[in-house]
């Protein structure tokens, strides 16, 4: 209980002016109200979603960092909940049994085997219809899954997380590609029994690689995994342009073409999941800070005509880890702008938000972020509260002390 009240004092301390105890980003995410039922569970991603591919969709990614949140707020028993759902995911699929685990869950308590996902009746087709991209596994997403269950193992031992872990990292190993730069390709898209191979690589996924198999190698004592973790780490370095100090986002279909979109996240997680990131690769934080600010905040991409909640907060944790300034109070402010009525947090301050990128299910329409609560918003703004960085799972960045909160 001590550990609860101190962390949540530290989030109150750390909110903008005039942020209240009652709205602390820790204190919502508590009060999840699927938290309120008993047992395994997904969490909403988009709670005000009513119909649509959204509507009771639980993304694997959201849950993950929700995971992680929970930790970080003190909750570790909440945060397990997540994580045993994870396992089931693992266990009672409807088709896979090799380790992969899908994008997306249906919201709500576990309570049907195999776990079912998400849908939405399509009148158009008189049928009950799935989203492609969510009922496919993306190496990220997989990765991300590791570094929550890994983080609920570094609590108290519990075997059945390390194991969880480890049984992902074998199959997110086989997505390898020697095709120059070398590294891990992004998954899978569609339906079994023959779902699309992702071909690109992304900077994004391959930094999230490096830090979950750097954590289980730490873990379990196997040096297998630091290998694979490195392998991942000489990716992203490999997406390094040292004339804009910026990271390519990856490759394009083809596996060697690079992608050089200028994107936050591709920026700013190098520097927080790669040891020493930020006197390896100088500069890219100067570099989103100059190319990427929209307003007081930090927009998806270049593309970008909007504050990206999740992205702001992001930023505003790496600066609290590593030089914390005057900024971060600039963008304490704006993501407080953001909070809504209910003390979650809006994905974007505008009506849409462009991330430069074409849906994978519609190549003809953007992919967006929209003015409604998210959970990943909400779980980064929680981190950014509690100053704990979920790819080490302490208050440090990769290869500094490891002091743990």
């Amino acid at each position: 209980m001590r550990r609860v009240l101190a962390a949540i004092g530290v989030a109150i301390a750390l909110c903008a002016p005039g942020c209240a105890s009652d709205v602390s980003a820790c204190l919502t995410l508590i009060n999840s109200p699927e938290l309120r039922e008993p047992g395994p569970l997904f969490l909403t991603s988009f709670p005000e979603a009513r119909d649509g591919p959204l509507h009771d969709t639980a993304f694997l990614y959201d849950n993950a960092v929700a995971i992680i949140a929970l930790t970080g707020c003190g909750r570790p028993n909440q945060a397990a909940r997540i994580g045993e759902a994870i396992l089931l995911a693992l266990d009672h699929d409807r088709y896979w049994t090799d380790g992969r685990i899908r994008n997306a869950y249906l919201t709500g308590p576990v309570k049907h085997h195999p776990l079912p996902l998400p849908g939405w009746w399509e009148p158009a087709q008189n049928k009950w219809v799935e989203d492609r991209y969510q009922v496919g596994s993306d190496t990220g997403n997989m990765a991300w899954a590791m570094l929550a269950l890994l983080t609920l193992y570094e609590q108290d031992r519990e075997p059945a997380y390390l194991s969880g872990a480890e049984r992902i990292g074998r199959y997110v190993e086989n997505a390898w590609s020697d095709v120059r730069p070398r590294g891990y390709e992004g998954g899978t898209f569609g339906h079994e029994p023959e779902p699309e191979p992702n071909r690109w690589k992304s900077t994004e996924h391959n930094t999230d690689l490096a830090a979950a198999f750097g954590r289980l190698a730490r873990d379990s004592g196997d040096k297998h995994w630091a290998v694979l973790s490195k392998k991942a780490a000489a990716f992203v370095a490999a997406m390094w342009n040292s004339k804009c100090h910026c990271f390519a986002v990856g490759t394009g279909d083809d596996g060697h073409t690079r992608n050089r979109i200028l994107a936050l996240d591709a920026q700013l997680w190098p520097l927080l999941a790669i040891p020493d990131g930020a006197t390896r690769f100088p500069g890219a934080l100067a570099t989103a800070q100059e190319r990427l600010r929209h307003g007081d905040g930090f927009a998806y991409s270049e593309a970008g005509t909007g504050i990206w909640t999740e992205g702001t907060a992001q930023a505003g944790l790496l600066m609290g880890l590593s030089q914390p300034t005057d900024d971060q109070t600039a963008l304490a402010s704006v993501i407080a702008r953001n909070r809504t009525a209910d003390g979650s947090y809006y994905a974007s301050d505008g009506p849409s938000l462009p991330t430069g990128f074409q849906l994978q299910t519609d190549p003809t329409k953007p992919r967006e972020y929209y003015h409604t609560p998210h959970l990943a918003a909400l779980a980064w703004v929680a981190l950014l509260q509690m100053r704990f960085n979920p790819f080490t799972g302490t208050s440090t960045l990769p290869g500094t002390s490891q002091i743990r909160n």
